[in-house]
């Protein structure tokens, strides 16, 4: 394959979650290329299943000015920390889960044609309940849906759901369950 020769980066925004670099790049034909790429800690996603239902939550996402219905998610932040105790740790923050039994089900890149954010996603299963810790306004004023397992799919075809990693979380999640 071809390569691609990094020649500099230059820190153009340096924000509490995200910073944006300026990055020049040698091209396999010579030809010199600039990109503004974002780096991101990373992030979790975790798909709580109880019973026949899995537990959502409807947030406001102020980059889109809307509420977005989602899985529970949140980033890497805290340096060191494995991705599955991050999972865990979300999950009693945002919905007030905790589990013994939590499966991986993908890694992935958010956005790579800008943005440097690796996720991974997890399958909460025999989930009990515990107290929330919900972190910062956005999730203060979230709500928990419970929806069935059954009707996941449903809402992402009809555009209820749209944002990628729950319909990630959840499309590999029907399928492992329905591989069990």
């Amino acid at each position: 394959m071809p390569e691609f020769k990094s020649l500099d980066n230059r820190l153009k925004f340096e924000g509490k979650i995200t910073s944006i670099y300026e990055s020049d790049f040698l091209a396999p034909n010579g030809e010199q290329i600039t990109r503004e790429i974002t780096r991101h800690p990373g992030a979790v996603c975790v798909v709580p299943v109880v019973g026949s239902e899995v537990v959502m939550i409807r947030q406001f996402r102020p980059a889109i000015g809307d509420h977005l219905l989602e899985i529970p998610a949140g980033k890497r932040d805290i340096d060191g920390e494995p991705p599955d105790v991050t999972a865990h740790r979300e999950l009693q923050e945002e919905v007030g889960l905790s589990t013994n039994n939590m499966v991986e089900l993908a890694q992935f890149y958010n956005s790579p044609g800008f943005c440097d954010e690796y996720s991974y996603c997890y399958l909460a299963l025999d989930c009990e309940y515990v107290t929330d810790d919900r972190q910062g306004l956005e999730e203060e004023y979230m709500t928990i849906e419970r929806i069935s397992i059954s009707d996941t799919l449903a809402l992402v075809t009809s555009g209820k759901i749209v944002d990628a990693k729950t319909i990630i979380g959840l499309s590999l999640a029907l399928q492992y369950l329905n591989e069990r």
